[in-house]
């Protein structure tokens, strides 16, 4: 299928080619099909969704890597690093996320949810992941820093639950 975002001449030549040949109009932007744009309550609960849910699965695979016999000593000092983080970093970057979606109109694409810095920063987190696991083997340490980031992540996802019980679950 032809890009939609081809301008000038380009565009109604090929459109006028894809009815004639394949008896179906290209989408355009303007198209509903094609636009991804949800109600301001969808962005509300995608954001905690998505902290709590990696949050989630962060702490759930940070645990099995830390030894079973130093694991309260691990899982406390993990708590305690990721509490820190949740409380001095990670709430505000989450009311900054609210006061974002909350100036949305409707019909906003869904990948604003987060911005393209967030975007960014998620996707060379998730690199150092891989990374960190490839060049390391998984063990107590890498275990406890990922149940520490889990654990701030899914504090941190009270925020927009409760934006989301307040202004989008109605």
């Amino acid at each position: 299928m032809v890009s939609p975002s081809l301008t000038g001449w380009a565009y109604p030549v090929l459109e006028g080619l894809a009815v004639i040949i394949l008896q179906v109009p290209l989408l355009r932007l303007e198209s509903p099909l094609f636009k991804p744009g949800v109600h301001r309550s969808v962005h509300l609960f995608a954001a905690p969704f998505l902290w709590t849910t990696i949050g989630g699965m962060l702490i759930y695979r940070g645990y099995g890597w830390i030894e079973p016999d130093s694991r309260i000593l691990f899982l406390f000092l993990a708590f305690l690093i990721g509490s820190f983080k949740s409380l001095f970093v990670l709430d505000k970057v989450a009311a900054k996320t609210i006061r974002r979606i909350v100036t949305f109109q409707d019909d906003t694409c869904l990948g604003a949810v987060f911005s393209w810095k967030t975007w960014l920063l998620v996707g060379l987190m998730m690199s150092c992941g891989v990374l960190l696991r490839t060049f390391f083997t998984p063990g107590t340490i890498l275990g406890a820093g990922y149940c520490a980031i889990g654990w701030a992540l899914f504090l941190s996802s009270r925020h927009g639950w409760l934006a989301w019980f307040r202004k989008g679950f109605l």
